[in-house]
């Protein structure tokens, strides 16, 4: 059998540490397929990219992320900045997993593997999604500013084995030391909005930190992206409003404003913290976002 040689990369440390062990039965499972990986392991944040754009450079026309949003974001990156078409091949291994959610990966990262060999060894048309940008950098599931990011920063310093409920825990130390509502200018396609809020979220996937229903309407192949705005609100409204932003049904309670949108720009008074893939951004006052139609090829 011929094998087809394809660049995997694997953030050893997503998902607790589960990439790492899950490597050498993904590695059995690819070869049994007749996919030959060339095993690459990232060793600090930001080396995922670089060593993906190094492969694309060299050639890759498609290559593999073993690992959560985060390795995602970084190949999403990397493959969108080099402008090749390379196409990415996902195998979920991250705590959240809401990029491989919104795509329709299997979780289950053996059945995923296995689809994703199959499609390789079949030569499958690689599926064509949108992406989102803020500012400089590029993200594949969502964007959030405000409480939410700051809620993704603590969440980030957690090594607890809780998988999502991490990002429970994190929402409840937020909210201990008060929830700021900072004053944003908010400019998209056909709608605009200047005042407090508790946080803005831009959605291309649904799901955001593996248990939200954040945007029950986001697509990730529809061309635009899912602007949810929440007004300024107690910790005692927070807290009675998870359970419904769990379920996706949040949408119409009085606090919360949404509109489909392509392109938008916020300003804040202040510098304010920010996330793309729960990755946390350095403080910024200026965003400028849009959404990057099929900018994504998937294996």
């Amino acid at each position: 059998m011929n094998r087809l040689v394809i660049p995997l990369f694997v953030n050893p440390t997503a998902g607790r540490g589960r990439a790492g062990k899950r490597l050498p039965r993904i590695v059995e499972l690819l070869q049994a397929a007749g996919v030959e990986p060339r095993v690459v392991q990232s060793a600090a944040i930001g080396d995922l990219e670089t060593q993906v754009r190094t492969a694309v450079g060299n050639g890759a026309s498609r290559i593999i992320v073993v690992g959560g949003d985060g390795s995602v974001h970084e190949a999403v990156n990397a493959l969108i900045a080099a402008g090749s078409g390379a196409a990415l091949g996902v195998i979920p291994s991250g705590t959240g997993n809401d990029f491989a959610k919104a795509a329709d990966i299997p979780l289950d990262w053996e059945t995923a593997t296995q689809l994703l060999a199959d499609r390789i060894v079949s030569n499958a048309v690689p599926r064509m999604l949108d992406a989102g940008r803020m500012n400089s950098r590029c993200f594949a599931n969502g964007a959030g500013i405000g409480f939410d990011a700051e809620v993704t920063r603590i969440a980030r310093a957690y090594r607890w084995p809780i998988g999502d409920f991490v990002y429970l825990f994190a929402i409840f130390r937020a909210m201990r030391g008060g929830i700021a509502a900072p004053n944003l200018t908010v400019d998209a396609d056909t709608f605009s909005f200047s005042g407090p809020v508790t946080l803005a979220s831009i959605s291309n996937g649904p799901w955001i930190g593996g248990m939200f229903h954040i945007a029950p309407a986001a697509r990730n192949d529809d061309g635009a992206l899912e602007l949810l705005i929440v007004d300024p609100v107690t910790r005692l409204r927070i807290t009675s409003l998870l359970p419904k932003l769990m379920q996706g049904k949040h949408m119409d309670e009085p606090e919360i404003r949404h509109v489909s949108i392509t392109r938008l720009s916020i300003r804040s008074d202040e510098a304010l913290p920010s996330h793309l893939d729960g990755e946390v951004q350095p403080l910024c006052r200026e965003f400028e976002i849009e959404v990057l139609p099929e900018a994504l090829h998937l294996l």
